[in-house]
C-alpha cells in the first residue's frame, strides 16, 4: 500500500531553514508517513457492526501476539477505534503497547473474575489515541483454575464484553490476544469472539497441530458460540527467496481460500526489536516493509467486512 506523499513513493521535498536544526532525511520521512496516515484518504471504513476477533494459534512463535498488537495498531492508526484484551499471562501484547502490566496493576484477572468492568481495566496505549488496552498480569497465571469452579466457566470474557458495555465505550475493533494453548483461557477468548484470525507462519510444519484448533473451534461453534467463525487467517515471517515460502503459502490458500489474506507478513529484525522498546512495528519503524504490510493486512481486513460467510 502506498499512501500519497508516504515512504517509498519517490517525492523530492526541498530542505529549507524554516525545517530547524532537528530535520533530517530520516525524520523527514517519518513525517511523510505520519501524515499520510492521518490524511482522509488512510482512513478505514467503519464496521456496520462491532468486530471482536480473537486471535489464536496454540502453536508458539506463529506471529500470534506480533499480528495482534500491530493489526490493532494498523486499524487504530486509520482511523477506527480499537480495544486489545491481552489474555496471555506472559503479557507480551500489553509490554508491545506500552501499557502498565506488573502484578497489582487492575488486569484481565479481574475482569474474569467479575471483580471489575471493562472501564475499569482498560488503559490508553501510546501507539495511537484510539486504542487501549486491557492488560494482563503474572496473576492470570493461576485464573485457569480459579475459573474451573465458577459458574459458566467458559463464559467469563463474554459476559464482560457485553454489547452494553463496548457501545458505552464506543470500540470499532476488540481484538484478543489468547495464550499458546488450548485451555480455559483460549476457550472464552472464542465464546467471546464473533471471528478468528490465525497466523501462521511460512515455515516447515505450518499446518502442523491447527487440526486441534480447528476442532476446538468447531466444537466452540457447535455448544457454545453459534455466531463464531475463522474470518481470517495471516501468513506471517514469509521470506520469498525461498521455495519454503512459497510452498506453505499455496498450502495454506488451497485449504483456507478467500479467508487467507492476500497481505503476508515478511520476516523481519525490525518487527522483533519493536516490542523491546514497548512498541508496535508501526511506532518503532513506520517506513518499515513490516509496517506497510501491516497496514496493508488492516485494510484488507477492514474491507472485507462481516459479511462473507464463516465457517
Amino acid at each position: 500500500m502506498r499512501f500519497p506523499g508516504g515512504a517509498g513513493d519517490g517525492a523530492q521535498t526541498e530542505t529549507t531553514a524554516s525545517e530547524g536544526i532537528g530535520w533530517s532525511p530520516v525524520v523527514q520521512e517519518d513525517r511523510k508517513t505520519t501524515d499520510a496516515l492521518h490524511s482522509d484518504a488512510a482512513r478505514l471504513p467503519r464496521p456496520d457492526r462491532r468486530r471482536i476477533m480473537t486471535v489464536a494459534n496454540q502453536k508458539g512463535g506463529v506471529g500470534k501476539t506480533t499480528s495482534t498488537v500491530n493489526l490493532a495498531t494498523a486499524l487504530a492508526v486509520q482511523g477506527l477505534s480499537v480495544l486489545v484484551v491481552d489474555l496471555d499471562p506472559q503479557g507480551n501484547a500489553s509490554t508491545a503497547l506500552g501499557v502498565e502490566h506488573q502484578s497489582g496493576v487492575p488486569s484481565v484477572y479481574e475482569l474474569l473474575l467479575g471483580n471489575v468492568g471493562v472501564a475499569d481495566v482498560a488503559a490508553p496505549s501510546a501507539q495511537s489515541e484510539r486504542l487501549a488496552c486491557v492488560p494482563a498480569t503474572i496473576d492470570l497465571a493461576g485464573a485457569e483454575v480459579e475459573l474451573v469452579t465458577m459458574v459458566a466457566r467458559e463464559a467469563r470474557l463474554r459476559e464482560a464484553l457485553t454489547p452494553e458495555v463496548l457501545d458505552e465505550l464506543d470500540y470499532d475493533y476488540v481484538l484478543i490476544d489468547c495464550p499458546p494453548s488450548l485451555g480455559l483461557l483460549t476457550v472464552n477468548a472464542l465464546v467471546a469472539a464473533h471471528e478468528v484470525v490465525i497466523p501462521i507462519q511460512c515455515e516447515y510444519y505450518a499446518l502442523e497441530g491447527l487440526g486441534q484448533l480447528l476442532n476446538n473451534i468447531d466444537l466452540v461453534q457447535s455448544h457454545l458460540n453459534p455466531s463464531l467463525g475463522i474470518s481470517t487467517v495471516l501468513l506471517t515471517m514469509y521470506d520469498g527467496r525461498t521455495k519454503l515460502a512459497e510452498q506453505v503459502t499455496a498450502e495454506v490458500r488451497g485449504y483456507f481460500g478467500e479467508r487467507a489474506l492476500r497481505t503476508v507478513i515478511p520476516r523481519s529484525v525490525k518487527i522483533s526489536e519493536a516490542p523491546g522498546y514497548g512498541q508496535t512495528i508501526l511506532g518503532y519503524d513506520p517506513r518499515s516493509r513490516g509496517s506497510m504490510s501491516y497496514l496493508d493486512a488492516a485494510r484488507e481486513i477492514a474491507e472485507r467486512g462481516t459479511e462473507r460467510e464463516t465457517a
